[in-house]
């Protein structure tokens, strides 16, 4: 995860504006960098995770830290960033959030999955789902792609990575709902290699 990592850390420095900002950001990089050699470590980061009028940005390294070493403290934080609304931050949290393997995840993820109201954020719950063979990954890839074939706004994006996940899950309870998903143009490619992956 250190690629990871230092793609996160750039994009923060993007971010900072003021000395005090920069001072701040040094500081907690030093502590995520001490490893054991400082005694109660992971205490601090986590007390980042839940103090008051911590910026965003040292929540988010805070959570990458904990969750990449396996403390679950970090799983509220990473289920936030999850449902942002900033696509590069969601793309983040889910990969900790895999790595982390919080018995958790999946069900959050779901909900964000199938949230109605948060369809656009939803790209990345999906692919966490399919990614961790959770015993709610199919279901919820189903009602996500059901749901979105029967509306208005199909929300191609998402509706394709419900496709390719269920291919890629290769449940025969989603049969049905991928040979609705080959009629569409925008999803016929993704549904038909799906289904090819059923078989």
């Amino acid at each position: 995860m250190e690629e990871e990592f230092r793609a996160l850390l750039k994009r923060v420095r993007a971010e900072l504006v003021t000395p005090a900002e920069f001072s701040a950001f040094e500081e907690l990089l030093a502590l995520v960098r001490a490893g054991g050699r400082r005694p109660g470590r992971r205490d601090e980061l986590a007390g980042i995770l839940t103090a008051a009028e911590q910026p965003l940005w040292a929540r988010e390294i805070a959570a990458f830290a904990l969750g990449t070493e396996g403390d679950r403290r970090a799983f509220e934080t990473l289920v936030l960033l999850l449902n942002y609304r900033e696509p590069v931050r969601c793309a983040t949290a889910a990969r900790v959030l895999a790595r982390l393997r919080d018995p958790r995840t999946a069900r959050a993820a779901a909900a964000l999955a199938t949230n109605p109201l948060r369809t656009a954020y939803a790209l990345h719950p999906v692919r966490l789902l399919t990614e961790l063979r959770a015993p709610e990954s199919v279901p919820a890839l189903l009602s996500t792609l059901e749901r979105l074939l029967a509306a208005r706004d199909h929300c191609w994006p998402i509706a394709r990575a419900c496709v390719e996940g269920l291919g890629a899950l290769g449940d025969r309870r989603a049969e049905d709902a991928l040979v609705a998903a080959r009629r569409h143009d925008r999803l016929r490619d993704a549904a038909v290699e799906a289904l090819a992956r059923l078989a």
